[in-house]
């Protein structure tokens, strides 16, 4: 938390922030110094202590230190009221819609200024306050929900264990390939990257030393690990030493021929238990493996691009899990319980369609926006409205991460498959012959620094004219008079109704998980509840676990 510095000592009460307002944990050792716990002892250890420690405290050997009564943290209630209105200026910058941050503030300084009980009471109040909120039900509702999405139904009601899998090839060393490589050897997974050339190659290795010494500033691994991880992966040009691993995971560009040639190719150098995955987002894996024998191993494993929490993909917290009906139930454990040790990933288990969940219900959100851009919207007020609904970005924000050339191919592969749900927008077609292709070029919807801060660029303005040109559309005056949460509708509620596809076809094994997909993956905030949230119109939307209409 920021301030403790200047305030060195409320350093226990900057940290009591953290870990209310954040939840972020803290270890044993810290908690010790804070004085949060009274000892450090083994665990088999731990009853003989306790004991001893309540006889001493009865007897007088050691002092009855009252909790409630302690103030030898707090020392001025001035520096505590001043780090307590710092904490609720960055409260609203996190989550300018959520009511509870601030709450748990007032509770603290009530404790503070006025003693513990009436601390106390202020909580007790505001606890049944909260409890009966709408937040609170979809927080209840989300948590249970992503509990629930290690259960499949005809796959872990099987009591089937999953394989030790510790040795895993991956084949594509770009951004993607190079990203999930990372997540893996982190976890201690030895990782073998093939790339097609001496060059490539290289560049992919050094993503990964990259990508790790990323998280070592950051202070998410020692400089220890960062060696022992970076020490399990081998570079490799072909398939030589494949074969004695037990999964490969394909994350090479999204053209089918090369998919399917890359398959069969495994099926020669691949042992038979090995899991043969793909990271595809849209293509079928029936037709991946057509031209293979071995259709019971083949599975998606989409770690994602879809740099929603504008980070790597080592820190998104989404694996979709894309079955056939061929793909052997065992292989589907074996996935489940990967995600499991990965951590930071839970996994989704999923049918096999086009776009499969997340990327069905993102590309109707893309299109959405899209059409009332070429109406007569404007790109930076979409986002902006999108994003004061605590969307985590908006839609034009989220294409440039991705890439416009990503965008386009997925939409390829969209029009082919559902030509009657599909709109044609020729803006991004317009950007690409303009050379703008998303953050990556510094120049796409937003113009960009050597940092990646995006700002709005003047110069959009001129193509989205050229766009309504083309297609012969004049912008409405009458459209520009939408409220945002007209906005938000028009751009949320097409997501919804593929959900509700997604779900009645089956592609989907549970409702809840698409509420899951679409927190984690499209950043959609969790505690909204549509049919009671006042920013949405009651009874136009449901909660895709809800009652379907």
């Amino acid at each position: 938390m920021c301030g403790t510095q200047r305030l060195p000592r409320l350093v226990g009460l900057s940290k009591a922030l953290e870990m209310i307002l954040m939840s972020k944990l803290i270890k044993s050792e810290e908690a010790h110094g804070l004085g949060l716990i009274d000892a450090i002892v083994p665990s088999n250890e731990l009853i003989n202590t306790a004991c001893c420690w309540a006889l001493d405290i009865a007897e007088s050997r050691k002092p009855w230190i009252k909790t409630l009564d302690r103030v030898d943290k707090i020392e001025s209630i001035e520096e505590a009221r001043e780090l307590l209105n710092f904490s609720r200026v960055q409260a609203r910058k996190r989550a300018p819609n959520l009511e509870h941050p601030l709450i748990c503030i007032d509770v603290i300084e009530e404790g503070i200024v006025f003693g513990p009980r009436a601390g106390l009471w202020k909580e007790a109040n505001a606890f049944y306050q909260l409890i009966y909120s709408d937040t609170c039900k979809s927080l209840i509702h989300v948590f249970f929900s992503q509990r629930a999405t290690s259960k499949v139904p005809g796959i872990t009601d099987l009591s089937l264990m999953p394989r030790n899998i510790t040795k895993v090839a991956i084949i594509g060393g770009g951004v993607i390939g190079s990203e999930i490589a990372t997540t893996l050897i982190v976890r201690n997974y030895v990782v073998i990257l093939k790339e097609a050339n001496e060059n490539l190659l290289r560049a992919g290795i050094d993503r990964v030393k990259a990508n790790l010494q990323s998280y070592n500033r950051k202070g998410k691994i020692t400089e220890e690990k960062c060696k022992k991880a970076f020490s399990l992966i081998t570079g490799v040009l072909d398939y030589e030493s494949f074969k004695d691993i037990d999964m490969v995971i394909e994350a090479v560009t999204e053209n089918m021929a090369s998919k399917q040639q890359i398959f069969a190719e495994l099926e020669k150098y691949c042992p038979p238990h090995c899991i043969l995955a793909s990271n595809t987002s849209t293509i079928y894996f029936n037709l991946i493996g057509e031209k293979t024998r071995c259709q019971d191993r083949i599975i998606g494993a989409n770690f994602f691009s879809l740099v929603i929490y504008i980070s790597p993909i080592h820190f998104m917290p989404l694996l979709e899990i894309a079955r056939t009906q061929e793909t052997s139930p065992q292989v589907v454990v074996d996935l489940l319980d990967i995600g499991k040790k990965i951590r930071k990933k839970t996994p989704i288990v999923v049918g096999n369609c086009t776009g499969f969940t997340l990327n069905w219900m993102f590309f109707s959100w893309i299109q959405s926006a899209l059409l009332l851009v070429d109406r007569g919207f404007d790109v930076y007020r979409i986002d902006e409205v999108c994003t004061n609904f605590s969307m985590t970005t908006g839609p034009f924000r989220l294409a440039d991460l991705v890439g416009l050339e990503a965008a386009v191919s997925i939409s390829m592969q969209y029009h082919k498959s559902f030509p009657e749900r599909c709109y044609k927008s020729l803006l991004i077609g317009i950007m690409l012959y303009d050379h703008r292709e998303g953050e990556t070029t510094r120049k796409g919807f937003y113009g960009y620094d050597e940092k990646k801060k995006a700002w709005p660029d003047p110069e959009l303005k001129k193509l989205i004219e050229k766009s309504r040109n083309l297609l012969g559309i004049s912008p409405s005056p009458e459209i520009m008079k939408l409220e945002d949460k007209d906005i938000v509708e028009m751009v949320l509620f097409p997501a919804v109704n593929e959900a509700c596809r997604i779900l009645s076809e089956g592609v989907a094994v549970k409702a809840s998980d698409l509420d899951i997909s679409s927190i984690m993956g499209m950043g959609f905030p969790p505690y909204r509840e549509p049919e009671n949230d006042a920013y949405v119109r009651k009874n136009d939307v449901v909660r895709i676990s809800g009652n379907r209409e």
